[in-house]
């Protein structure tokens, strides 16, 4: 998260990047605004383990494991305004599934849900990726100062079942829609990388480059790592 943040900071200064990886290990994330210590089972986390990080933008929580998470780091007038913004995301990430042959689809508008509504794959906002009713990408953002940021979990196998077994309560209902259902077959996630890469390098034209000053990028990002490294913040009610 913290190089996330960084990249948000660079977007204020006219960059644009684009970001792929994975959690290892894997990795409960809150989000910005969650009332982490009233929703979810802390004790039982901590006996199991769990790694926890609360994320600078909004949204609610997610079970990063078989899944590909995206960031996209922009400056805040490139797309438009955050609506804008979110659904030519969406496009771009709707073209490099379809370069693997699932054919997703946008949810239509709907009413926001809370951030007391359960987990983020308990229902799709409208805009975002589903496949029928289920959602197999969830997204959120953050605009700050000139820069803006979005990121999110494209959820490759598995559901996310294990958030509702972790909150207090009445468990959130997993409408997670695991690409691997749709292709019928796993999905490797180098292949899936690519192939969001290629999407992108595609609709959004210009010279693409593997970052070359990725020391300089894990320097910025330190400054950023007691915040996502605090319980305080973490587990803010």
């Amino acid at each position: 998260m913290a190089i996330d943040q960084a990249l948000l900071g660079r977007a204020g200064r006219g960059e644009r990047w684009l970001r792929l990886y994975r959690w290892l290990p894997h990795c409960l994330s809150f989000g910005r605004h969650e009332p982490a210590t009233r929703r979810y089972d802390r004790a039982r986390i901590a006996a199991l383990g769990l790694d926890v990080v609360r994320r600078p933008t909004g949204g609610r929580a997610v079970w990063h494991a078989e899944e590909l998470t995206y960031a996209i780091a922009v400056p805040a007038d490139t797309m438009g305004g955050l609506q804008d913004a979110y659904r030519e995301i969406h496009r771009m990430l709707q073209a490099g599934l379809r370069r693997l042959g699932i054919e997703a689809e946008m949810a239509p508008p709907r009413k926001t849900a809370g951030v007391g509504a359960g987990a983020c794959f308990a229902a799709p906002a409208g805009g975002e990726i589903v496949i029928g009713d289920r959602k197999a990408v969830g997204s959120a953002q953050l605009r700050e100062g000139a820069g803006l940021l979005q990121h999110g979990s494209i959820l490759l196998e598995g559901r996310q079942a294990l958030v509702g077994e972790l909150t207090l309560g009445n468990a959130p209902p997993d409408l997670a829609g695991p690409l691997a259902e749709a292709a019928g077959a796993g999905l490797d996630l180098t292949r899936a990388a690519e192939a969001i890469a290629a999407a992108a390098a595609e609709r959004w034209r210009g010279a693409w480059r593997p970052a070359a000053d990725a020391g300089a990028l894990m320097t910025e990002a330190t400054a950023h790592e007691h915040r996502f490294r605090s319980r305080e913040w973490t587990w803010r009610a």
